[in-house]
């Protein structure tokens, strides 16, 4: 496929498989056996695990949205700057619904083979969705 087909795929995923909830069409888009660089501790490897993070996702953040920003396609690889804003209204790895408006920015780059996400590496701004939380104070609430 080309640079264009797989960066078409990436929207497609993140509009339709996590935007929209459509899981048929995230696992669709995902090898069963997917490498995912950022999968997160205690979720089973691969699809399932990536599929059960994106459940836990929208139940702590039910108005939750992906925008991408900016995507760069080469060969078989595409790199995608995204945002995620919503609201924190359940439980997200033991910390309790706050009720909080979070938004987070992160790059994505995913690897494809045959039309299928086969490799993903991420880095997302987890410690500034924390301090959004609440769950970690900001620089300037630390005293020295």
């Amino acid at each position: 496929m080309s640079s264009e087909q797989n960066k078409a795929i990436i929207h497609r995923f993140v509009e339709e498989g996590i935007n929209q909830s459509n899981e048929s069409v995230f696992l669709d888009l995902l090898v069963p056996d997917v490498v995912d660089h950022y999968a997160r501790p205690g979720l089973p490897p691969g699809r399932a695990g990536w599929n059960e993070f994106r459940k836990l996702f929208r139940v702590a953040f039910s108005d939750g949205r992906w925008e991408i920003n900016d995507t760069i396609a080469e060969g078989d690889f595409v790199a995608a700057r995204a945002s995620f804003t919503g609201t924190h209204v359940g439980e997200f790895f033991g910390i309790p619904a706050t009720g909080r408006h979070v938004q987070i920015d992160s790059i994505y780059i995913c690897r494809f083979e045959n039309g299928k996400i086969v490799e993903r590496w991420a880095n997302s701004d987890d410690l500034g969705m924390l301090r959004q939380l609440g769950v970690i104070p900001a620089p300037d609430q630390v005293a020295v």
